[in-house]
């Protein structure tokens, strides 16, 4: 199975170059959208390996995934793995995201934090539950997980699957459409880094979208 795994990146300069060169060791292809960095975020992770794509300004976490995706189609890989670029996901997970995949008929992986929660904020804790069990019962399928943006997605959804947002409810909107496409999901256990790094989510905007996305998922 040729996987690419896509970064999608926003002024991380500090954690891009150690985190390309740990994923080239496993002899995995890197593509990196930068979201109009103002740092030299785009300039190192190409020093570290990988290949980059640059919005000119910033648009949002989905678009970057929208156009990893097109270049994963384009060049022939079998499936996608989408990870932070800020050092939360750790490079060791990626072989059990690919193991699970390649023994598995799912089409859709994502990783699953919530067994060990102990670093994790309490008001992620929370919002992540709530949001989970409703993309659950929206999906008909068991995700505990919905808001871990580490995950595997075969080629088979991505040629399928028509994306329309642009932002953070964009990962949202994958396991929705892909599930009401038959597409089957299923959890991987990774561990993330917490490092007390601010979230480039707002609380109050991404909210709202996320809920507006519901909302006209469920009619």
């Amino acid at each position: 199975m040729i996987t690419c795994v896509i970064i999608p990146t926003y002024n991380e300069a500090k954690e891009i170059f150690r985190l390309v060169k740990q994923i080239k060791e496993s002899n995995l292809d890197v593509l990196v959208v930068d979201d109009g960095s103002t740092d030299s975020t785009a300039r190192i992770a190409s020093s570290a390996g990988a290949v980059v794509l640059i919005n000119p300004v910033n648009e949002g976490k989905g678009a970057c995934l929208k156009k990893g995706f097109k270049y994963a189609l384009t060049h022939d890989f079998d499936a996608v793995i989408t990870m932070d670029g800020d050092g939360q996901h750790l490079p060791e997970d990626l072989s059990c995201l690919i193991h699970q995949a390649l023994k598995s008929r799912s089409d859709v992986f994502v990783g699953n934090r919530m067994r060990q929660t102990k670093d994790m904020p309490w008001l992620r804790v929370i919002t992540n539950k709530f949001m989970s069990l409703v993309i659950s019962v929206l999906s008909k399928q068991s995700i505990p997980d919905t808001q871990c943006g580490f995950r595997l997605i075969k080629r088979a959804v991505l040629e399928k699957v028509e994306l329309k947002t642009n932002k953070f409810e964009t990962e949202t909107e994958i396991l929705i459409k892909a599930a009401r496409l038959g597409f089957k999901i299923e959890s991987v256990p990774v561990k993330t880094v917490y490092r007390g790094e601010k979230s480039q989510i707002n609380p109050f905007v991404d909210t709202f979208r996320f809920l507006r996305l519901v909302i006209k998922g469920s009619k």
